[in-house]
């Protein structure tokens, strides 16, 4: 069952609390689903049409996007698709009452959590948004780590980067010091500084860190 973080002592939801949104041109589902979210302690913010959700900026907290496969002006999978265009990443539960095979597939394909007909229980819509959930808050994590270590990564000096692209790419300190034209001590005490500034516990946890970063030789450095 999905589980929402306690409200606050005055009732009120805590701005750091996961959303659900609601885009449906049917008012009843609208309310509908606003009511069975808030019934589990979830925060939700419901809209008629694409256009209207558009014109609000989402705040930054784990969310998901209940959308109607059938919207005015501007289809939800259509929409999916300019959300997809415009970088915006929000996990995308579908729903519809004209629904078939070919529209569920397209929509899964596109990165879809789950494609409804309505109408559904209350259970399977809850189970949805909870996998949607997690998979924001994960790609939200994921999306820390990496920030933090591409602001690591752009600590290093040039000389430095290279020698953390030979490294993790399985060359001895004396192949690394070959391969630039430098003593192996130098390449040493280049490692030293690099383990420091990357936070790096092992080689391994550095290789790691490489491959988050999409560094290697052909590269010769982070990948934007």
């Amino acid at each position: 069952m999905v589980t929402g973080r306690a409200a606050s002592p005055s009732g009120l939801a805590n701005a750091e609390d996961p959303i659900v949104f609601v885009v449906d041109d049917d008012a009843s589902v609208r309310d509908a689903l606003s009511n069975l979210f808030r019934s589990v302690g979830l925060r939700t913010a419901a809209f008629g049409s694409a256009h209207e959700f558009l014109q609000r900026k989402p705040p930054d907290v784990p969310s998901c996007l209940i959308l109607d496969i059938r919207l005015p002006r501007l289809s939800g999978l259509d929409f999916q698709g300019e959300l997809a265009k415009a970088g915006i990443d929000i996990p995308i539960i579908f729903m519809t009452g004209h629904g078939d095979i070919p529209m569920s597939v397209r929509a899964m394909k596109a990165g879809a959590v789950d494609f409804l007909s309505k109408p559904f229980r209350d259970q399977d819509m809850l189970d949805a948004v909870t996998a949607a959930l997690e998979r924001d808050r994960n790609r939200r994590d994921e999306a820390k780590v990496l920030a933090n270590l591409r602001a690591a990564f752009a600590t290093l000096t040039p000389r430095e980067r290279q020698v953390m692209t030979l490294v993790t790419a399985g060359l001895m300190n004396k192949q690394v010091a070959a391969e630039i034209g430098v003593a192996e001590i130098t390449v040493k005490i280049h490692r030293g500084h690099i383990m420091r500034k990357m936070a790096a516990k092992s080689l391994p946890d550095l290789v790691r860190m490489a491959q988050m970063l999409q560094i290697g030789p052909a590269a010769g450095g982070a990948q934007t």
